[in-house]
């Protein structure tokens, strides 16, 4: 979908890696959440607490998830991370995302 309706934001932005990535919280009247970001280039590594749904808009990176090799990933391709583990990116340009917390 390409726009949320009847939804709430949280002002604050979630900033990380020395402002390299950021993102804004979407709050949903069934009490999902999703997170709204742009991660510019470089090597990141991320947590998770919830399993993770993340749909990468535009940009080009690749992703080592848990006991996995790397994968490269597009525009237009999503994927998901378990709950409770941690995952690596190698972000080659500036990558619009949308994180669903399943």
């Amino acid at each position: 979908m390409p726009q949320f309706s009847n939804v709430a934001i949280v002002k604050a932005a979630n900033i990380y890696f020395d402002g390299k990535v950021t993102s804004r919280t979407v709050l949903f009247s069934d009490g999902s959440k999703k997170t709204l970001g742009i991660m510019l280039p470089g090597d990141y590594e991320f947590n998770t607490d919830a399993k993770e749904l993340m749909e990468i808009l535009s940009g080009d990176l690749e992703i080592q998830l848990p006991g996995e090799n790397w994968k490269k990933i597009s525009g237009g391709q999503s994927f998901e991370v378990p709950a409770k583990s941690s995952f690596k990116l190698k972000i080659g340009k500036v990558t619009d995302y949308c994180c669903s917390y399943l």
